[in-house]
């Protein structure tokens, strides 16, 4: 179980009920935050509250992204060379999900600061891969982790957990 936390853009898109009381998440990596960006096709920009680890996702079917979270994560974790057990493991533990707003003002400004990232990349042409993209904006240095990058702070917690 983990929590979803969403800026209000994209609450208004889910259309579910919020979370009365946030518990802790079941996950190894935490909650994840979430925004939409408005592109052509619209994407959902995810970011990890414990590693800063982005994701990009389509948002059609708004309705049911939550629960598409975890599936399309086995993609991005699979690109960064994780271990499959540790993925299966995140995964699974990622099949019961609630909707929350965001509460973590360090993570909804790396979410910024990706989605304007993401543009960046967009303006140059190198949107096409989605799981590409997450794996360049992971590289990126981030203050809020000690100017560490969320792919190497990922690796750093797999391998912390799997001893």
């Amino acid at each position: 179980m983990f929590t979803l936390h969403c800026t209000q853009k994209l609450r208004d898109r889910l259309n579910r009920p919020l979370a009365s009381a946030v518990l802790p998440a079941s996950t190894a990596l935490g909650d994840w935050y979430a925004t939409v960006l408005f592109w052509k096709p619209q994407l959902a920009l995810l970011v990890n509250e414990r590693t800063l680890l982005p994701a990009l996702l389509p948002l059609a079917p708004a309705i049911n992204l939550p629960e598409r979270i975890g599936p399309e994560l086995r993609r991005v974790f699979g690109a960064h060379g994780i271990d499959p057990a540790f993925v299966d493991r995140e995964v699974a533990a990622m099949a019961e999900v609630v909707v929350a707003k965001t509460d973590n003002r360090r993570v909804v400004g790396t979410m910024s600061e990706f989605a304007f990232e993401a543009e960046s990349y967009r303006e140059l042409g190198d949107t096409a891969d989605l799981v590409g993209l997450a794996m360049r904006l992971a590289e990126t240095p981030c203050g809020a982790i000690g100017y560490n990058s969320p792919d190497r702070l990922l690796r750093e917690i797999v391998a912390r957990t799997a001893h």
